[in-house]
């Protein structure tokens, strides 16, 4: 079927000269619809893909990648625990916590918040929190001396700042003359940090373990113990492993994917969702390669009778006109990957350049915790993105083609 003729002459049609000039037009119109959607899809992908691995980092950097609590509410014994999993080949780093719910006050301001105790020797091994530190310093945290450090935004909504003193009031309730009443202690403001996600900056606070404890009442027990695994991706079948582990102990195992996984599933959502919005875009642009070749093959109406009569079977006419719309619909292909790949590449800094610019802020500092627009460029959404528009343009080309390939040479040429 495929003779080099075939292809010879596709690829002569594609450079011969119209007899209008509005052909050649939307010829170029088709190709540069495909080239824009495919880059518009490359480019937006990677951008959204930039945003979810900055917020995981950032989710991560807070969060263990694995959990162990008991199902008895808290830990007794969590050195033993730990010297059971020390030298497990997937685990790096160990760290206990001990978790509860708050509220904060500062003068007349107050707040509830998440209240962990850690302990600033273990911590840096399963999280990032050292590092995310404004002021003050993790270490800095001393036991019995009552000292928390603040989300950015917690202090600022409360109106503190470095050593300054908050009331932590706790549900445990104490038993007293005038009744019972919360238990209240203050802490010294010892340090902010902030990660820049809303939930961690306005909803988290830390003291030191033993702190915590005798906040609580917990004597020698922790919540938990943190784990930080060698693989994050891996998480869930790791800690399914260690759950089978530790099965019959009165061990319970999570992972960071199930305390986040309406904020990942939401994202994968959001992508999918952009994907199908502009591929349509693609696809429009594709299927004016059916109004190209109808104008083409109407063009060429006598060729295709002279090569009929010449002995060209309706088949390899179908292939002339099979092969003229790939070949746009590959250029258009091509010069779409390339301008997404450069593009997605360079948009970090083609964004400032263009704020800078035209003295715009896309991302302002004081409204969104992202400030520059990430990108990540994941080769596998280019092959599909190009793989899809190629198949697109390929099946508009059949329509037409198959329309050329029922021109009737006597009708034609009858008028020659």
């Amino acid at each position: 079927m495929f003779k080099p003729l075939i292809f010879y002459i596709g690829l002569r049609y594609t450079r011969a000269k119209r007899r209008t000039q509005f052909i050649s037009f939307i010829t170029l119109t088709s190709v540069l619809g495909i080239a824009l959607g495919v880059t518009a899809l490359i480019a937006v992908l990677s951008v959204m893909n930039g945003f979810e691995a900055e917020l995981r980092e950032r989710i991560l950097g807070m969060t263990s990648h694995s959990t162990i609590t008991s199902k008895y509410g808290h830990l007794e014994n969590w050195q033993k625990l730990e010297q059971r999993l020390k030298g497990s080949p997937h685990i790096e780093g160990m760290a206990p916590f001990v978790r509860g719910q708050v509220m904060i006050n500062a003068d007349r301001q107050v707040s509830g918040t998440v209240l962990r105790g850690i302990s600033p020797t273990y911590e840096p091994q399963v999280s990032e929190v050292g590092e995310k530190m404004t002021q003050g310093q993790l270490t800095d945290l001393t036991a019995g001396k009552f000292q928390i450090i603040l989300g950015a935004e917690l202090a600022a909504h409360l109106g503190v700042f470095l050593g300054d003193k908050v009331t932590v009031i706790s549900p445990q309730l104490n038993s007293t003359p005038a009744g019972i009443l919360p238990r209240l202690r203050r802490f010294t403001v010892k340090g902010i940090f902030k990660v820049g996600m809303y939930e961690y900056d306005r909803n988290m606070a830390f003291i030191h373990i033993d702190d915590a404890a005798k906040l609580f009442r917990l004597g020698n027990k922790v919540s938990g113990l943190r784990l930080k695994l060698d693989d994050v991706f891996n998480a869930p079948r790791l800690s399914h492993e260690l759950a089978a582990k530790l099965n019959g102990d009165g061990y319970r195992v999570s992972d960071w994917t199930k305390a986040h996984s309406n904020f990942f599933r939401a994202v994968k959502t959001e992508k999918r969702v952009m994907f199908i919005i502009l591929l349509l875009i693609v696809a429009v642009a594709a299927f004016n390669i059916v109004s190209t070749l109808v104008m083409v093959v109407t063009d060429k109406r006598g060729d295709i009778a002279i090569l009929k009569t010449q002995g060209l079977s309706s088949l390899s006419v179908m292939g002339i006109f099979i092969v003229l719309g790939t070949v746009i619909g590959v250029i258009g292909t091509a010069l779409g990957t390339l301008g997404g790949v450069l593009l997605a590449l360079n948009i970090e800094t083609i964004v400032p350049a263009i704020e800078s610019m035209f003295g715009v802020d896309f991302m302002a500092g004081d409204v969104y915790y992202i400030s520059e627009v990430p990108s990540k460029l994941v080769w596998e959404d280019v092959y599909m993105i190009a793989g899809v528009a190629f198949i697109l343009s390929l099946l508009a080309t059949i329509y037409p083609a198959w329309q050329a390939s029922k021109v009737n040479p006597a009708e034609v040429l009858r008028y020659e």
